[in-house]
């Protein structure tokens, strides 16, 4: 399991707030905030684009850091990944992200 995998299995190295922050990249963080923002409808700003990954030491977006009901649930259990929890294939919390995302499932099964 690579350290970069995200307790659902996304990747956090293809994720844009990552990327905008380990290059330091304004524009991407300000692209990056705008998408979200709308897709979520919330007033996310650029400044909040700020993200070493889910599972490592560092600064993570508000959602990734205190909202995210997966990572929550990970940490409660203690598990690695959502791929060590005996619930993976019958959890709904999951479930929206890996019937949308193939790689997810099988970056959490490598």
């Amino acid at each position: 399991m690579r350290d970069m995998i995200a307790y659902c299995g996304l990747d956090c190295e293809r994720c844009d707030a990552y990327l905008a922050t380990i290059h330091d990249d304004h524009a991407l963080r300000e692209k990056t905030a705008k998408l979200w923002a709308e897709l979520n409808h919330a007033p996310i700003l650029p400044e909040h684009i700020n993200c070493k990954g889910c599972r490592a030491d560092g600064v993570k977006t508000v959602f990734c850091e205190s909202l995210c009901r997966i990572r929550q649930c990970a940490l409660k259990k203690g598990v690695t990944t959502c791929g060590d929890c005996l619930d993976l294939e019958t959890c709904q919390s999951i479930g929206e992200i890996l019937s949308n995302n193939p790689d997810a499932l099988e970056n959490l099964r490598e």
